[in-house]
């Protein structure tokens, strides 16, 4: 039986690493707070004391952890996955991070005696407790052929995009893509609202044509029923956000549309509501609208 280390039980992390122990891998978790632990052993996992414990024996290194600097202080130091996992792991990334970190830490990887991918997920919450997640997955040929399988136990769309780095590459103008369409959504249901429009009915006819979309199908009813539980919160969001702004203009690429979503959404951060899901986009719409 493949044993799988599964490093970052959060909002995604915990039902992904779920939906692998019900795919029969044995699946050991680790993370900061005990109470994800606990509920991984309780779902049929085992859990780990620290990272080192977690890697030892794992054929397998899975880490969804927030940020860059996160997968750095996860992967790299003497306690860390470099140095205690055994040699011919695969290590998968499924965090979020810069493109120009993925690369280098690819290299430390390869360099440690481990196959490595970034493969970056989206489909949010919802997505991971139904294990249909995204992936877009950076690395070689032969390590995405190792990857697959166990990215089938936890995606439904699992594409090779590339060489290491490539993966976070396109998530982060999946990100971008994400951000407008959820404020275009605000936008749309607050304007809906001024007029006294039937919004669950609006909604339904605009989800069947072309304005249609998985945001509108997942946020749109967050947004009428002003519930901002988070699935993705707004303070990953705009990390996202400022990785895809840095990166296209390294490379002389204007986006104009995603520069100003990103203003909006690090306005919410910094005034408190970065624990919000990302669909509380609307909340600072209707506020600018005098609407709330």
């Amino acid at each position: 039986m493949t044993r799988i280390a599964f490093i970052g039980l959060g909002i995604m992390g915990l039902p992904m690493a779920t939906n692998l122990v019900t795919a029969g891998y044995d699946v050991v978790g680790y993370n900061r707070s005990q109470e994800a632990i606990d509920k991984l052993v309780a779902a049929g996992g085992s859990g780990a004391a620290g990272i080192a414990d977690a890697v030892k024996d794992a054929d397998v290194v899975i880490t969804m952890v927030p940020d860059s600097p996160d997968v750095a202080g996860v992967v790299q130091g003497p306690d860390g996955v470099f140095a205690n996992a055994k040699a011919g792991a695969l290590w998968i990334d499924n965090s979020s991070i810069r493109p120009d970190v993925a690369k280098e830490l690819a290299e430390e990887a390869v360099a440690a005696g481990l196959g490595v991918v970034d493969a970056p997920v989206s489909g949010g919450e919802q997505g991971a407790i139904d294990a249909v997640l995204s992936i877009m997955v950076g690395g070689s040929p032969d390590d995405f052929a190792k990857a697959e399988p166990v990215l089938n136990a936890i995606g439904k769309t699992i594409v090779h995009v590339g060489p290491a780095g490539a993966g976070q590459t396109v998530k982060a103008a999946n990100q971008l893509i994400v951000a407008v369409n959820i404020q275009a959504l605000a936008e749309a249901v607050t304007f809906l609202e001024a007029f006294g429009v039937d919004t669950d009915a609006a909604l339904k006819v605009l989800g069947g044509g072309l304005a249609g979309s998985k945001v509108l199908d997942q946020k749109g009813q967050k947004m009428l029923n002003r519930d901002f539980a988070p699935g993705f919160r707004l303070a990953l969001h705009n990390k996202d956000l400022g990785i895809v702004t840095s990166a296209a203009r390294s490379v002389g690429v204007t986006v104009p549309l995603g520069a100003a979503v990103a203003q909006l959404v690090n306005a919410l951060v910094a005034r408190g509501d970065g624990g919000l899901d990302h669909s509380g986009l609307f909340k600072l719409t209707t506020e600018l609208s005098g609407r709330d």
